[in-house]
């Protein structure tokens, strides 16, 4: 009789070995189906813990993405939380994150306060028994899958981690994919973004260069990135007064640009109310000083030409010293101004007044010209910038820029550009 009793048990353990494998494979089934049908990972993430909740009978679960490229391997990126019960959220605690780090592989720990592997660890008085499975996309840790507390007071089995840890295999790789293409869509809407920002700040710069009598001008802006952080323009104050400026703010792209705006706003609001360079920067100064953080400041210079007496007043606030050319091969360097914009609230700007005579000809640049770069960290230098000016004198202004430009383009050779290049060149006819 006993033979035929012990066929009987197991009959019956491999019926209910079936049975079981049978609902794993249901509940494997319809979780694919519930998670392939989305790409929000958010969405995808409270589906897993709600299926795992109610497969293995667990209170709470909860999904912690990680980041491998912060300086903290298990930063955590995301956390989705699913509770079945009124406790509150618990939480994933580092020394179990660490853990699965290192070891990428199930945990189970029906008494996580006694257990020697975590010796020294403060769990949650509420947290009684829990399960650990890792989410793993090409052998690389994404995430980790916990669930807590087995409902009934009993603990988890090896059943349940083994059924877990399949449910962790199947959705690591759903959720890395619907985290890419959420990064995706937010990368391709920041470069939309960006595109408008750079075509809002195109539009800010002069969309043409005034006619003057008995002058020549031009100003070209080169920036570093999509969107830059230096500027020019050209204001009519009166028929034969106008207002030239060219400054660089701290930074590059759109912190920057956003800076250039707000300088270029108050610079043109401040031109029409000032009767010189100075007074101008003055009120310039004071007003950036109160609308920008303390690290935030800006370098230009600011100059009026009068066309009808030919003479130039400028005040140069920390600027590169622009390139006056008049009676022989040496430039005079325009230097009179102060500091930076934005630096300090009151600062008494200086300001000069030079005269523009016939073939008289000023060159304006931002540092993105002399401090361009080759491979070998070399400068492009002001001594070389002063020889292009000398030897293209007799050029116009648009061809003295490209000549300029092609000359610092060809120093840096492969290397990219690093910041912002603005030229501004008057001549006198």
């Amino acid at each position: 009789m006993a033979e035929p009793l012990s066929t009987g048990l197991k009959l019956e353990e491999e019926n209910r070995r079936l049975k079981r494998a049978i609902e794993e494979l249901s509940i494997l089934n319809d979780l694919g189906r519930a998670i392939s049908a989305s790409l929000d990972s958010q969405e995808i993430m409270q589906t897993i813990i709600r299926r795992s909740l109610r497969a293995l009978g667990a209170e709470q679960g909860v999904i912690t993405l990680v980041d491998e490229r912060a300086s903290q391997p298990m930063k955590t990126l995301v956390r989705t939380m699913v509770s079945s019960s009124d406790h509150e959220q618990f939480q994933v605690n580092q020394a179990l994150l660490g853990w699965m780090h290192l070891n990428k592989k199930p945990l189970l720990l029906n008494n996580p306060k006694s257990d020697e592997r975590f010796r020294g660890v403060r769990w949650d008085e509420s947290v009684k028994t829990l399960l650990c499975v890792p989410l793993i996309v090409k052998s690389e840790l994404k995430g980790v899958l916990t669930i807590f507390n087995k409902r009934g007071g009993g603990g988890f089995t090896e059943e349940d981690q083994r059924l877990l840890a399949i449910i962790g295999v199947q959705s690591g790789q759903v959720i890395e994919t619907a985290r890419l293409y959420e990064e995706e869509k937010a990368f391709a809407k920041m470069q939309e973004e960006v595109r408008l920002a750079s075509k809002i700040q195109s539009e800010l710069l002069p969309k043409s260069t005034p006619t003057i009598d008995g002058y020549e001008l031009e100003g070209k802006s080169i920036p570093a990135q999509v969107v830059g952080g230096d500027y020019y323009d050209f204001i009519s104050i009166e028929d034969h007064r106008l207002a030239i400026c060219l400054g660089d703010v701290t930074g590059k792209g759109l912190p920057a640009s956003l800076l250039m705006a707000n300088l270029q706003a108050t610079l043109r609001g401040q031109s029409f109310l000032c009767s010189s360079p100075k007074e101008c920067l003055v009120r310039s100064n004071k007003l950036l000083f109160h609308s920008t953080s303390p690290e935030k400041f800006a370098t230009l210079f600011y100059a009026y030409l009068d066309s009808k007496n030919h003479q130039l007043s400028y005040s140069n606030a920390g600027h590169d010293f622009p390139f006056h050319f008049s009676d022989g091969d040496s430039p005079n360097r325009l230097k009179s101004g102060g500091l930076m914009l934005g630096a300090f609230e009151d600062f008494a700007f200086e300001e000069d007044t030079i005269p523009m005579k016939p073939g008289d000809l000023l060159v304006i640049s931002s540092d993105g010209i002399s401090e361009a770069m080759n491979s070998n960290l070399e400068q492009f230098g002001e001594e070389r910038l002063q020889t292009i000016i000398r030897d293209n004198r007799s050029a116009s202004p648009h061809e003295i820029i490209e000549k300029i430009v092609a000359a610092v383009r060809a120093h840096a050779g492969d290397q990219p550009q690093s910041d912002d290049m603005t030229l501004i060149v008057l001549k006198r006819t």
